[in-house]
């Protein structure tokens, strides 16, 4: 690790910067990796159901509503899983609070589906950390703070 030495002649290293960090700092970009990176590789699964069937998931009365079949519903989801993960790693304090109703209406869905309550109080969990994720972007975005 690289040390450096300021005009001033204090020696920084970036261990000591990063230690610095409050654990709030920390909190937020953990979540904001999180909500990024889960959102877009699960959107690019709905694709190649590499994961699971992700049809097995679809309430039948969203099925009924949506265009096409369970599939094609499927797609429309992956890509807006899509760009809610990248909404969240350019605007997170926004892109949270969108995660967070999508999660909502997965977690509608979920209970609306017999066997898979266990599944959506999970989604229960991670719409709290979206919420988390949004709160903490208004302290430590810098797009944020100045909107």
């Amino acid at each position: 690790m690289a040390t450096t030495v300021s005009s001033t002649g204090s020696t920084t290293t970036a261990h000591t910067a990063a230690s610095r960090r409050s654990p709030s700092q920390w909190a937020f970009m953990l979540l904001r990796t999180a909500f990024t990176v889960a959102p877009i590789l699960f959107g690019i699964d709905k694709f190649s159901n590499l994961l699971t069937d992700w049809t097995q998931y679809l309430a039948p009365w969203v099925d009924a509503i949506v265009p096409g079949d369970a599939q094609f519903a499927m797609w429309g989801i992956g890509i807006i899983e899509i760009a809610a993960g990248l909404l969240v790693a350019i605007a997170p304090r926004w892109g949270g609070l969108v995660v967070a109703a999508w999660l909502l209406g997965i977690i509608v869905n979920l209970l609306t589906l017999p066997g898979y309550f266990d599944v959506a109080l999970r989604d229960v969990g991670l719409l709290a950390g979206a919420l988390a994720l949004a709160l903490l972007a208004r302290e430590h975005d810098g797009s944020a703070r100045r909107a």
